[in-house]
């Protein structure tokens, strides 16, 4: 391609024009960092971890990638309609040749992320039901052991201990030690959790002492909370003041104000326990003279019934019964019997009639083979000079044929 005055142009490819302008945006110190303010819209977690959003403003928007190795950090989860400020570098998507901002950190704007993130996660966890009251257990009367996950050097295991030991010194501890502010934080406290679970102790404290929202900040995550609500020994929280709330208090099945006030919530005093015992003997009493009186009443009913003012004469009646029934059952058998004699005498009868015997009793005999014992019932089946037997009555002839005759 040659320009109107003959000298040839340089001929770009568009990627040689995209690497151009990206490396342009990448280098420009007004571009790279920097920071911008806006909304956030067409927001979209993708499963890979990444982030893809728009942010604009009244009359422009910008594309916006948040890779996953920046994301984890947040403190929050963006929305569509929330206002940002979002902190990276300006560059060029080569394969759309579209320019965004490639975001390294994010704040909302006019709102404090921590307490953002706060009251997102109490939301989410309070659909799901952790916080229901049905769900909760019940803290033991008169606990044997006492677990207590916190800070080994903080305030709050030495009112703890105070508290306990003057009010019930029988009582024993079993201490976690655990990290109760910054990073790490948050694991270290489900840690203690799970050891204390695999114990023998009744009702564990979890708590530290006040602070800032940013010292305690561990109490309101969510791996822990959930810890607590799959806990399978009742859980008292006790973090910070009075007046501070943590996610952990919604989800643990007791809040207390503060770690003192969770150790007189967990050991009563020496009085409360006395009084306390004298009260369950007393119900105990009651309940076994009520139990007594019923069953006493029970016994006099019983004992006015008919069966057991004249047993003889139940008994009377039930041996004539008997006997009604022994001469019922006898009669029955010997009716029985006659009927089969009687039929048994019809069937020898017939069978008599129907005897060989009482043929040969009328005169009859039965010739038979010598040899093969074969019946003759016709001159036809012997031959002169054959030798056969005649069966009579009385005895048997054996004879010789001399002469057959036949009927012709």
């Amino acid at each position: 391609m040659l320009r109107n005055n003959g000298v040839t142009d340089r001929i770009w490819s568009v990627t040689q024009v995209t690497n151009y302008l990206k490396e342009l945006l990448e280098t420009d110190p007004n571009l790279s960092p920097v920071m911008l303010k806006g909304e956030i819209s067409n927001f979209h977690h993708h499963s890979s971890g990444h982030m893809y959003f728009t942010i604009k403003d009244e009359r422009t928007q910008l594309s916006a990638v948040m890779f996953k190795g920046y994301n984890q950090s947040l403190d929050f989860i963006p929305e569509d309609g929330m206002s940002v400020i979002a902190e990276g570098k300006i560059s060029i998507y080569p394969a759309r040749g579209q320019y965004q901002i490639y975001v390294h950190r994010m704040q909302p704007d006019g709102i404090g992320s921590l307490h953002l993130a706060y009251e997102q996660l109490k939301e989410r966890l309070e659909k799901e039901g952790l916080f229901r009251a049905g769900l909760k257990q019940a803290i033991p009367k008169i606990p044997a052991k006492v677990g207590v996950v916190t800070s080994p050097t903080g305030a709050a295991i030495r009112d703890i201990i105070s508290v306990i030991k003057r009010r019930f010194s029988n009582v024993s501890l079993l201490i976690a030690p655990s990290q109760v502010q910054g990073v790490g934080a948050e694991e270290t406290l489900v840690r203690g959790l799970e050891l204390l679970n695999q114990s023998d102790v009744d009702v564990i404290i979890i708590g530290r002492g006040g602070g800032s929202i940013e010292d305690l900040w561990a109490f309101n995550k969510e791996k822990l909370a959930r810890a607590i609500f799959n806990s399978r020994i009742p859980i008292i929280s006790a973090v910070g003041h009075e007046t501070d709330f943590t996610i952990a208090d919604f989800v643990a099945d007791l809040r207390a104000p503060t770690p003192s006030a969770a150790a007189e919530l967990v050991v009563s005093n020496r009085e409360e326990i006395v009084k306390y015992l004298v009260r369950l003997y007393n119900n105990l009493n009651n309940a076994m003279d009520n139990r007594i009186n019923r069953l006493s009443d029970r016994l006099l009913s019983l004992k006015e019934r008919r069966a057991l003012r004249l047993p003889e004469e139940q008994i009377t009646e039930y041996m004539q019964q008997v006997d009604e029934l022994s001469v019922k059952l006898e009669k029955e058998i010997c009716d029985n019997l006659t009927k089969k004699q009687e039929r048994l005498a019809r069937v020898v009868g017939q069978l008599n009639s129907l005897s060989p015997l009482n043929t040969f009793a009328r005169g009859y005999s039965l010739a038979r083979k010598l040899d093969s014992k074969e019946e003759i019932s016709s001159v036809a089946q012997v031959a002169e000079g054959e030798k056969i037997e005649v069966i009579f009555k009385d005895g048997v002839l054996d004879c010789e044929v001399e002469v057959i005759k036949s009927e012709d």
